[in-house]
């Protein structure tokens, strides 16, 4: 795993389409693979998907603290605010807000755990925690099938408040 330095930014509110899932997604790549199928199979024919389409996993729940079967994630993309959607596709603003946003080379789905980890533990050392009202994501910048050794770039965006 190559990562940068975690820092503080400033993130806009977004409008997303997205598809969710309730249980255990912890190193599960069907769960994934499937709610992206689902969510490109809608955008797709509806012409959403550009060059400036953005596509996260949204994520409310701490792993280390909800019981696996009752964790909740959301597979979204980027979508203009008026789209209107259908079925099992749902549309949200993710909210905007202060995280801890880490850049990320990952050489496969198991270091995505140790990536979440490091920005923990760089937040913990910082003058902020993590903020729960808010959801946490992970923002995907390739397909790691079009990547000559297959990686993943990724942005971790930790959801944080300044401590009290």
């Amino acid at each position: 795993m190559k990562h940068a330095e975690p820092k503080i930014k400033q993130l806009t509110e977004r409008t997303v389409a997205f598809v969710s899932y309730t249980g255990n997604y912890m190193g599960n790549t069907k769960v994934f693979a499937d709610l992206f199928k689902k969510l490109c199979g809608w955008a797709e024919p509806n012409g959403l998907m550009t060059p400036a389409t953005v596509f996260l996993s949204s994520y409310q729940d701490d792993p280390n603290v909800a019981y696996p079967d009752e964790l909740k994630l959301d597979v979204c993309m980027s979508i203009p605010e008026n789209t209107l959607v259908e079925g099992e596709v749902q549309k949200k603003k993710l909210p905007g807000g202060e995280y801890a946003v880490m850049p990320c080379e990952l050489t496969g789905v198991e270091e995505y755990e140790k990536a979440w980890e490091t920005v923990v533990q760089w937040i913990e050392k910082s003058s902020y925690e993590i903020d729960m009202l808010r959801p946490s994501y992970e923002i995907y910048l390739n397909n790691p099938e079009e990547h000559p050794e297959k990686h993943h770039l990724i942005k971790i965006c930790m959801s944080v408040k300044v401590k009290c």
